[in-house]
């Protein structure tokens, strides 16, 4: 109905919805709306970048995280689409006029270290853990230039980060990344989000050993301010709980 008060203040009102819809905060979507990139902030230096890729007829998002350092980027994962290995260097060299220098693999699987050898070509020092780098050789899966020998601390830059291996879940060389300064922990596919309804592939999991690995984590670095799954979002800091969930449930199932 056209009346003076609609006249008069639709037009202000439709400007303010659409203002307030601008500014929702996106992070924790990143994932409900499929594309070939997405880079969404975090926090300060850190940035979320998500790929896709086709699980049957279905697209299904893979996320990896980079920090902006004086000295570079530090990439945690590749693209899980082929198509995007160089797009990804591409948009975050247009982004913060910064080259990636190092790019560290969370496990073996392709969704994690599918660009390190082309990763490898561009210059960058890329890493996984021993462990890693035999199960990739295994499974006939790309395999990075340096290996880590054991958990160990790193700084580049102004960052501060640690890399831990808490045992097997996902897989048996899962590890999680954290960044004490700002309490993120980078937990890759060991970590489930809060939007998973059960623990996804298993063709490499240890389920018994799973909520063990967990409770290290938990126990190590206590209750971190953000925690990046492997997939879908990150909207909570529950992840870890969420996981130890949804394990419960699996053994009760079997």
């Amino acid at each position: 109905m056209d009346t003076p008060f609609s006249r008069i203040y639709g037009p202000v009102l439709r400007t303010m919805v659409f203002l307030l819809w601008a500014l929702i905060p996106r992070y924790g979507q990143a994932q409900e709306k499929p594309g070939h990139l997405l880079i969404t902030p975090l926090t300060g230096d850190f940035f979320i970048y998500t790929t896709w890729h086709m699980l049957g007829d279905k697209p299904y998002p893979a996320n990896g995280l980079y920090v902006v350092t004086a000295q570079g980027v530090v990439l945690f994962d590749t693209p899980w689409d082929s198509t995007q290995f160089q797009p990804l260097l591409d948009s975050i060299a247009c982004r913060h006029q910064k080259k990636v220098i190092i790019c560290v693999a969370t496990h073996f699987h392709e969704d994690r270290t599918g660009g390190l050898e082309d990763y490898t070509r561009h210059g960058i020092r890329t890493f996984t853990t021993l462990q890693t780098d035999q199960l990739s050789e295994a499974h006939g899966q790309k395999r990075a230039r340096y290996l880590i020998l054991k958990d160990t601390s790193y700084r580049v830059g102004a960052c501060r980060f640690e890399i831990y291996y808490p045992g097997p879940g996902h897989s048996p060389d899962n590890i999680v990344v954290w960044f004490p300064d700002q309490r993120i922990l980078y937990g890759g596919c060991l970590v489930k989000s809060t939007q998973a309804t059960d623990l996804g592939n298993l063709s490499d999991a240890d389920p018994l050993s799973w909520s063990q690995s967990i409770k290290h984590i938990l126990k190590k670095f206590g209750q971190p301010a953000w925690v990046i799954p492997g997939h879908l979002s990150w909207d909570n800091n529950q992840s870890l709980q969420h996981t130890l969930r949804l394990l419960a449930a699996y053994q009760k199932g079997k």
